[in-house]
C-alpha cells in the first residue's frame, strides 16, 4: 500500500510547480529577446515610429500583437458627412441624440429613442394671466347681443380680464428611433371677464377659441457648424371659437414648421395655407390680411428663464401682430412666472380685425419649447 506521500502531491509542492511555469511564461519574451541577434534587435532600434518599433520587438519576443485593423471596441463611429454643397461647405448628419440631450426640440417632440412610443406631453403654453390688460377694447363684435337676452342694455366689458390656455399633446405612432411621429394636439385659449359683475353679464367669457391638431413631425438631425436642423412638422390645424351667428369665427389651415437651435437659442419659422371656404359659410374671408402667411419665433433660455418673440404678418396688406414674453425660474413646484406683452390684430378670433395692445401677467407651466 503506497505511503500518503506518493499517493499525491503535496500542496507546497503543488505550489512549487506552478509558480515554476508561471516563471518560465513571464520569461519567455525575455529568454527570446536574449536570443535575438544583435542585428536584429537594432534593426528594430532604427524604427522612427513609436508603434511599429514597438510592434518590432513583440514580433522578435513572440508575443501575440492585435491586428492594426482590428477597431478599438470603445470608439464610434464619426457620423457621416453629406457631399458638399454648392459653396463648398459641408452639412453634417447628426447621430442619434443619446438619453439626456440637451436638444430642446428632442425634449419638446420626444425625439429621444428612450422616450416612450405612444406619449402625452405640453404642448403650446399652458398660462393664467391673473389680469390682462387691453389698450383698445373690442366691444363691436358683442353689440347686437346687447338687450338681446345675452347681454343687459348698458352693459360694458372690462378692459382688464382673465385670460387662460391649456395646451397638451399626445403621439399616436413612431418609429423605433423616434425620429418620425403623428400627434393628435389640442389647445384651448379663453378671456374671462373675471372682474366684472354688472347687469346680466355676470363674470362672461368674452371669447374662448379651440384648435385641435393633427400633426407629423420629424427630426432631420442636420447640423451647419453650431446650428442644428431638428424640427420639421406638417399639420392639418382647425381653429374655431364655437359661436353662431355674427359673432361666429372660424379656418382650417396646413401648416408647415421649421425648427433649427444652436446652445440655449432656437428658432421656429411657420408657413401656412388656409383652407378655401365657401361664400356662405366663411365667418371671415378676410382674416389671411390680418393673420398672415406664416410668422418666426424665437426663445432664448439662461439661468432657468426664457425669452420669448414671435412676429406674423402679410406683407401685401401691411398688417400682423408680435408678442414678447418672459418665463421665469420655477417659482413653486413646476409653476413658473409668466409676463405677456401683446400688439397688433388677432391675438383671438373675435379680435382678427382689431387692433391693440395688451399686456398681461400670471403663472405657467411650460413655454412653447
Amino acid at each position: 500500500m503506497p505511503t500518503p506521500s506518493t499517493a499525491r502531491p503535496s500542496l507546497r509542492s503543488f505550489a512549487t510547480s506552478n509558480w515554476l511555469v508561471g516563471l518560465t511564461l513571464m520569461a519567455t519574451p525575455v529568454l527570446a529577446l536574449a536570443q535575438a541577434t544583435p542585428a536584429a534587435l537594432a534593426e528594430c532600434a532604427a524604427i522612427a515610429g513609436d508603434s511599429e518599433r514597438l510592434a518590432c520587438f513583440d514580433r522578435i519576443s513572440g508575443r501575440t500583437v492585435r491586428p492594426a485593423s482590428e477597431p478599438k471596441k470603445d470608439t464610434a463611429p464619426a457620423p457621416p458627412a453629406s457631399p458638399p454643397g454648392s459653396d463648398g461647405t459641408t452639412t453634417t448628419v447628426a447621430a442619434a441624440s443619446p438619453a439626456g440631450s440637451g436638444s430642446m426640440y428632442d425634449k419638446a417632440w420626444s425625439f429621444d429613442p428612450s422616450t416612450p412610443r405612444y406619449d402625452i406631453s405640453l404642448y403650446a403654453p399652458n398660462y393664467f394671466l391673473f389680469g390682462r390688460y387691453t389698450t383698445d377694447l373690442n366691444s363691436a363684435p358683442f353689440d347686437p347681443l346687447v338687450g338681446g337676452g345675452v347681454l343687459a342694455p348698458g352693459t360694458e366689458l372690462d378692459s382688464t380680464e382673465a385670460a387662460f390656455q391649456l395646451s397638451f399633446k399626445f403621439r399616436l405612432w413612431a418609429t423605433d428611433d423616434r425620429r418620425w411621429g403623428a400627434w393628435a394636439a389640442y389647445s384651448q385659449q379663453s378671456q374671462w371677464q373675471l372682474y366684472n359683475d354688472t347687469g346680466n353679464a355676470s363674470r362672461p367669457f368674452r371669447e374662448t377659441n379651440y384648435m385641435p391638431e393633427l400633426i407629423l413631425s420629424y427630426k432631420p438631425a442636420l447640423r451647419w457648424g453650431e446650428l442644428q436642423w431638428n424640427l420639421l412638422n406638417v399639420a392639418f390645424n382647425h381653429q374655431s371659437n364655437g359661436r353662431t351667428d355674427t359673432i361666429s369665427r372660424s379656418w382650417n389651415r396646413l401648416i408647415a414648421s421649421f425648427g433649427v437651435e444652436s446652445g440655449d437659442l432656437g428658432l421656429l419659422g411657420r408657413l401656412w395655407w388656409r383652407v378655401p371656404e365657401s361664400d356662405d359659410s366663411d365667418d371671415n374671408p378676410t382674416i389671411s390680411d390680418y393673420y398672415g402667411w406664416g410668422d418666426l419665433s424665437a426663445i432664448y433660455k439662461w439661468r432657468g428663464q426664457s425669452f420669448s418673440g414671435s412676429v406674423r404678418g402679410n406683407p401685401s396688406t401691411g398688417k400682423g401682430a408680435a408678442q414678447l414674453t418672459w418665463t421665469s425660474a420655477p417659482l413653486l413646484g413646476p409653476l413658473r412666472g409668466y409676463v405677456k406683452l401683446f400688439s397688433g390684430y388677432g391675438e383671438t378670433l373675435i379680435d382678427y380685425n382689431w387692433n391693440q395692445t395688451t399686456f398681461g401677467i400670471g403663472v405657467t407651466l411650460n413655454d412653447w419649447l
